[in-house]
């Protein structure tokens, strides 16, 4: 049985984690959060000390270093921007790190993140848990087995609504998300990239505060993207039955279904790091570099091999802000 930590237990993803450790066989013995709703700890590990102060927690985790009972993981639950200083202090604690995606904002950050895992002897692994969904695993199975100058052409369409309060939050804010692209997208371009091979061309036709979309060219693939957060995007059809969610895509015109088993990834990604088998900082590095391209990117319009969602008129700000994506 390890001894967990957890940064980030009142967030919206700890409890998947929470119950990844627990269905693992392992023990939550800290955790901390600037929030204190966490009655969500009771029903995973009831005894797991807790704190909102990160002195207090740090006072808790170096005492705890110093006994029998060491921590040996640090799970990182937190929001996006803060996922580098916490990995970092993770590791110069001396724990092996599981950090939710994106794993940092930048490909400087990879770098550097990369010299601190070798200083320290310690390792970090990121949660990409499309890869170990059996339907992408056979289309990458049919990828390779099939004939290696084969270019596949790929719609992808995802819309989760969101509602105001996403603007209020860290997640409105691209310097603290990453924007839309990295917020809901980064596990969508990691994916690809496994599938299809290494990025060629990445384009951006459409960025705003509430939409991406742009095409994006593997070895492999021509992707033509379309990922929001505004119900108002979402096809006609999946609004008229009452859905708020859209996730679809189409591999030379035939629909690749992976709806099913999409968030219950967790608890099996669990299993693969604890049995060195996880997604470590190099494996996470291209669909960063992805998504800070398209984020640093000018978007061209409606140019070339774009999504047809592109075309749906602009929204305007529920704040009436400017565009921070």
């Amino acid at each position: 049985m390890a001894n967990f930590i957890m940064v980030g237990v009142a967030g919206y993803i700890a409890p998947r984690h929470l119950k990844a450790i627990k269905e693992t066989g392992n023990r939550l013995v800290g955790a901390y959060d600037k929030f204190d709703s966490v009655g969500r700890l009771d029903s995973f590990f009831p005894d797991c000390s807790f704190f909102t102060e990160h002195e207090l927690f740090d006072r808790f985790c170096t005492r705890q270093m110093e006994t029998d009972q060491r921590i040996n993981w640090m799970s990182v639950c937190t929001p996006n921007y803060t996922h580098d200083a916490f990995i970092r202090y993770g590791l110069r604690l001396g724990c092996d790190v599981i950090c939710e995606k994106p794993l940092v904002l930048n490909p400087h950050n990879v770098d550097a993140l990369a010299q601190v895992e070798k200083l320290e002897g310690h390792r970090v692994y990121n949660i990409l848990q499309l890869r170990l969904h059996p339907s992408v695993i056979a289309l990458k199975k049919m990828v390779d087995e099939g004939p290696r100058d084969k270019v596949y052409d790929v719609d992808l369409t995802y819309v989760t609504s969101r509602g105001k309060w996403y603007y209020t939050s860290w997640k409105g804010d691209v310097h603290k998300s990453g924007g839309v692209s990295t917020n809901i997208g980064v596990h969508f371009y990691d994916m690809l990239q496994w599938v299809f091979g290494p990025v060629r061309k990445n384009v951006v036709h459409v960025k705003s505060f509430d939409r991406v979309a742009g095409y994006l060219e593997f070895q492999q693939a021509r992707v033509r993207y379309f990922l929001s957060i505004n119900a108002d995007c979402l096809p006609r059809e999946v609004a008229q039955a009452g859905e708020r969610v859209c996730r679809k895509m189409l591999v030379d015109g035939q629909e690749f279904a992976f709806s099913d088993g999409f968030t219950d990834l967790h608890t099996e990604s669990y299993r693969r790091i604890l049995s060195n088998e996880g997604f470590g900082i190099e494996e996470a590095r291209p669909c960063i570099e992805i998504v800070s391209e398209i984020r640093n990117a000018s978007p061209i319009g409606l140019k070339g091999e774009y999504h047809p969602l592109a075309t749906l008129p602009p929204a305007q700000h529920p704040f009436g802000w400017t565009d921070r994506d």
